[in-house]
Formats: C-alpha cells, structure tokens, sequence
C-alpha cells in the first residue's frame, strides 16, 4: 500500500505537470500558428497569377461576348488607324488641331487594345488566368493610355479656344514647337504617373484569393485583394488623380466657358453654327469619355458593386474609342473629304483580277 504522503506528492506532481504541459501545448501551437502566418506572408510576396473573372454572363452567352467584343474593337481599330492614315496622307490637315487629333486616335487605338484582345483570349480558351507580371503591365499602359487621353482633351480644348477666341493669332500662337512640347508633356506626364502606380502596387502583399471581378487588372479591384495596409497607394492614387483631374477639368471648363461666350457674341445665325461646328465634335468626345469614366470612379460607394463597375467599364474602354471615329468623322467635313481621297485612291491602285 502506498503511504498517503507519497500519493499526495504524486498528486500533486501530476497536477503540476498537466498545467505546464498545458501551457507548453499552448506555447507550441502559437508557435506554429506564428511559423505558418510567416510563411503565409512570405508566400503572398510571390504571387504568380490572378485569375479574371470577365463579365458577369452566362455561359452560353461567351460565344455571343466574344462575337460582339471582337466586332467593336476592330472597329475601332480600324476606325482609328483610317482617321490617321486619312490626316497623315492630306496635306491640308497637317495642322495643330489634326496632329492632336493623330494622337488622340493613336491613344484610343492602344488604349483598346490593352484591354480587350486580352479579354477575347480568355473567352476563347476558357482560361481566365493572367500572369503577375502581365498584369501589371496591363495595369501600367492601361493608366498610361487613359490619363494620356484626358490630357489631349484638354490640349485640343485649348487649342479650340485659340482658334475661336483670338483666330488672327492661332498659327502664331499654335506653332509647331508649342504642339509638340504639348504631346510630349502629355506623354512624358502619364508614363512617369503610371510608372509610380505599378511600382507602388509591386510593393503590396496579396491575400489568397486572387480572383479579379473584372475583364482586366484595374487599380482598384486590385488594391481590395491586399493584404497589406494600401494607405500610401490610396494617398498618391487621391493626390495624383486630384492634381490630374483638376488641370483636365479646369483646361476644359474655363476654355469653352470662353469659348461659348464668344460664340454668343457673333451676330449672324450662320457665324454661330460654323463656329460652334469646329467644336462639337470635341465637346461630344470631351463628354462622352468624361461623362462615363466619372460614373465608374466617382460614384458612391453605396451604389457600387464589382459586377457594375465591370459593366460600366465597357463605355470608356471600348465603346468610347470605338465611337470616336465617327463622330469626328460624321461631324467633320475636312475628314470624310480626306478619307474619300483615300478609299478612291486604295480603289484606283488595287489590283484588278
């Protein structure tokens, strides 16, 4: 029989070591609970794939999606690249508001391009996957072709207002060196913003859901799979898009502010309409890209979902580009003349079989 000191000893050894060991098992498992977050952040660092999710369709509905998307974007690839090729072949339209006009159907036709050949291939293949690497660079020269847009609005806004508001002094005032220092600014602007959003995206961590709700890699769909604090993304996101937005804005609003005054001004009915004419076709492209870009980024949040915005990224991205050829087409006499001379001369030098 076993004294009652050494079951009491032996009791309380055992209970002793039952509470250490415990805390020991407790120990071990914030242990591994900290090993595994650790190589939990480690691996979200070498993220090599996010996964697009496209359009919210049904799945019999791909095949009609891709017909319709394939459709518009070679016609604004064509559209665009006619629109160019008319300016660049008549002599008579190598001037500021036409040379502006090139590069506005050249950021149109990249713009487009970044975008949806990227979504075809993924309705073709049914493979909605995209690199890290791609993705970024989608998201790079997505920036860098829409703000580039929004800056040649603005370029040809003012160049409007030279041309209506002070006419005897728009080939001196437009010279070619003013033209180009404009187009390069413009371009030299949106590469570096661009270049810093990419590089401050680079920096972030990504969670283990991947999945974009997009039919390509938007900054901030992307920013919302983060795991990291994105603060400073948001912050220079805020400070560049205000700067930017608010130059755009302002060039716009103040020079046809001028503009319509100045018009209002000319007696005849005639006079009115032929100036006014040489504006329109900016002002429906000013309103069209402005109008829809404005609903996709500045909407409240209550009203925004992921399925929507994806929708209403349609417009600017590939409805926008595609209509601008028409309209600058339909509503500008000095292009429909140019691009006849250029179908007429395509048909008098094709061969004949």
């Amino acid at each position: 029989m076993v004294p009652s000191q050494t079951r009491r000893s032996t009791l309380a050894y055992c209970i002793i070591f039952r509470v250490h060991n415990a805390g020991l098992i407790k120990l071990i498992q914030l242990s591994q609970l900290s090993a595994y977050r650790q190589m939990g952040w480690e691996n979200l660092t070498s993220v090599s794939e996010f996964f697009l999710l496209g359009l919210p369709a049904q799945p019999e509905q791909q095949e009609v999606l891709f017909g319709l998307f394939l459709s518009m974007y070679l016609i604004t690839v064509a559209g665009n690249l006619l629109i160019i090729l008319a300016i660049i072949a008549d002599a008579q339209l190598h001037t500021p508001m036409y040379f502006f006009l090139v590069n506005l159907s050249l950021a149109d036709t990249c713009f487009v391009s970044t975008t949806v050949p990227k979504m075809l291939a993924n309705i073709w293949i049914q493979n909605q996957v995209i690199s890290y690497a791609g993705c970024l660079s989608q998201l790079y020269f997505f920036m860098l072709f829409g703000m580039l847009e929004a800056f040649l609005l603005a370029v040809m806004a003012y160049d409007r207002y030279v041309a209506i508001c002070h006419p005897l002094h728009y080939i001196m005032v437009m010279s070619p060196g003013l033209c180009v220092f404009l187009v390069s600014a413009s371009w030299i602007m949106t590469a570096l913003s661009s270049l810093l959003h990419t590089l401050l995206m680079n920096s972030l961590s990504f969670c283990a859901d991947h999945e974009i709700p997009h039919f390509f890699c938007d900054i901030n769909p992307l920013l919302s799979l983060s795991c990291t604090d994105p603060f400073i993304n948001e912050l220079v996101i805020f400070t560049i898009g205000s700067l930017t937005g608010l130059v755009c804005v302002l060039c716009l609003v103040i020079s046809y502010t001028y503009i319509f005054s100045t018009i209002l001004k000319i007696p005849s009915a005639q006079g009115k309409r032929k100036a006014f004419s040489t504006c329109s076709s900016h002002l429906s492209v000013v309103s069209l890209f402005f109008g829809t870009s404005f609903c996709v980024y500045f909407s409240p949040p209550s009203t925004r979902s992921a399925q929507k915005g994806a929708v209403a990224s349609v417009m600017y991205t590939v409805v926008t580009p595609m209509l601008n050829p028409f309209i600058y087409s339909l509503r500008n006499r000095d292009i429909r003349s140019s691009l006849r001379k250029v179908i007429w001369f395509r048909k008098m030098h094709s061969p004949q079989w």
